[in-house]
Parts: C-alpha cells; sequence; structure tokens
C-alpha cells in the first residue's frame, strides 16, 4: 500500500499547478494533505483523479490549516478531530481507519514566533499522543504530516543557527521523543541515516535551491508494522509548496 503526504501550502493554489497530474502519477492508494487552507464547499465543483474519494476537515476560520485525504482504498470510518474541543477547532487532524490499520493525517500547530504558541504545543503534543496510543489499543497506526519539529540536529541544514527557535526548541524535541518512547516508528530514518534530507525550505535566499531545509514532514508507524515497511522517502523534486512530498510503502 503506497501512502503519501504533502504540506500544499493552500490547496486551491496547488490545484492550479497540474496538482491532478500529481495524484496520477504517484500512483499514491492515499495521499494526506496539511495546510488545505479551504473549506470543503471551496472544492466541492473539483472532480479528483479516477478512482480517488476525498475527506476534509476544515478550521472554523477560513482559510487556515485544515487537512484532507485522497484514498482510493475505501475506509471504514472516517473521523475529524481528536475529541478534545481545545483541539479541534483548526482542522489539524483526520482519522481513516482501514481494514488493517489507522491512518491518522496530521497537521501539527507551530509554536510560532518568539514561541508565543509553544505552551499549547507542549499540551497538543501530549493529548495528540494520548490519542494514537487509545487507537493503538483496536489496531496499529500510520500516522503522518507537518509535525512542526525537526528531529535532531541531522535533521535541519543549519541547527545551531536554530536552537531555540521554532520547530527547533527542546520542549519541541522532547514532544517527538514521546511519540518514540510510545513505540512508534520514524519510518524514513529506517532506510535513511544521513544528512541533507529535508522536506521544507523558506521562501527567503533560495532556500530550496541551495537545500537550506529542515525535515519537519514525516511517516510514523506503530513498531508492529515495523516488518511491513518496504519503502519510506523524501520527494523534493516535487514543486508547488514550500514543502514536500513524504511517502511509504507498506507491504
Amino acid at each position: 500500500m503506497k501512502l503519501l503526504s504533502w504540506n500544499v501550502n493552500g490547496l486551491r493554489a496547488v490545484l492550479k499547478k497540474d496538482f491532478g497530474d500529481f495524484v496520477v502519477a504517484s500512483e499514491a492508494d492515499v495521499i494526506c494533505l496539511q495546510e488545505t487552507k479551504c473549506q470543503p464547499a471551496d472544492v466541492a465543483h473539483v472532480e479528483w483523479p479516477e478512482g480517488y474519494t476525498a475527506y476534509f476537515s476544515a478550521a472554523k476560520k477560513k482559510g487556515y490549516s485544515g487537512t484532507g485525504v485522497l484514498t482510493k482504498v475505501a475506509p471504514l470510518s472516517v473521523r475529524e478531530g481528536i475529541g478534545l474541543e481545545e483541539h479541534d477547532q483548526e482542522g489539524r487532524t483526520l482519522t481513516v481507519e482501514f481494514e488493517d490499520f489507522y491512518l491518522v493525517n496530521v497537521y501539527v500547530p507551530n509554536a510560532q514566533n518568539e514561541l508565543r504558541r509553544l505552551d499549547y504545543r507542549q499540551q497538543w503534543d501530549a493529548d495528540f499522543c494520548r490519542y494514537l496510543q487509545g487507537l493503538e489499543k483496536t489496531k496499529p497506526v500510520v500516522f503522518c504530516g507537518d509535525l512542526n519539529v525537526a528531529h535532531k540536529e541531522i535533521d535541519l541544514a543549519r541547527p545551531k543557527a536554530n536552537v531555540g527557535h521554532p520547530g527547533f526548541t527542546e520542549e519541541e524535541r522532547a514532544g517527538f521523543e514521546r511519540f518514540l518512547a510510545a513505540g512508534f516508528v520514524d519510518t524514513f530514518r529506517e532506510f535513511e541515516t544521513g544528512a541533507g534530507h529535508y522536506s521544507w525550505w523558506t521562501y527567503r535566499a533560495g532556500a530550496r535551491g541551495k537545500n537550506i531545509g529542515w525535515r519537519i514532514d514525516y511517516f510514523m508507524t506503530s513498531d508492529s508494522l515495523r516488518p511491513r515497511l518496504e519503502k519510506a522517502w523524501i520527494n523534493p523534486a516535487v514543486m508547488g509548496s514550500d514543502h514536500c512530498p513524504v511517502g511509504v510503502v507498506l507491504r
């Protein structure tokens, strides 16, 4: 089963950039999207590539946040949010249940400038991890998306210059460690241990062309799914957003 994740930084924008061709060429069974920045009604007219059905979770605030899932495989259920009102106002999660695992698409809150949302972010990380562990009581979990954190120094081009900045604070990195301690696997690092692999680049100063980036987009799986991991990758060749797609194949 081929799964993709991409923070599109505005679904309506990428729809004007051959997004349909990307979907078809990807041959993915499921594509998870973050930062869709739209209401379902805004894309109700879109004819998705043949075989795909679309599901969305939108923020109450228009033009902000949001997640979406395109799937060829009919889900058993689709759930918005994690069941906590304080977290479920921004359309940040979609849980799609398949026969043998849950797939959770997530757009994790950014700590923001001057770390003004760091306290909230820490609460989010704790509550989201508990949500995932609750799902695991029923069946294994795959979660993916923009986690808005670089785990280790190897996961960003200029770690020393960014210590304590949003996305590379001790608190956010500890939040990521919480997932690992709970038994979740960083799938990309199962296949690639080297540096220089990033999924987000600022639009400033030609950062993408120089590959001055951050790896903040992930596929994580329950440890029980580790034997089914066939491949995990980052695809920086795909343009259209300040992020690029990441993917995983499960046998």
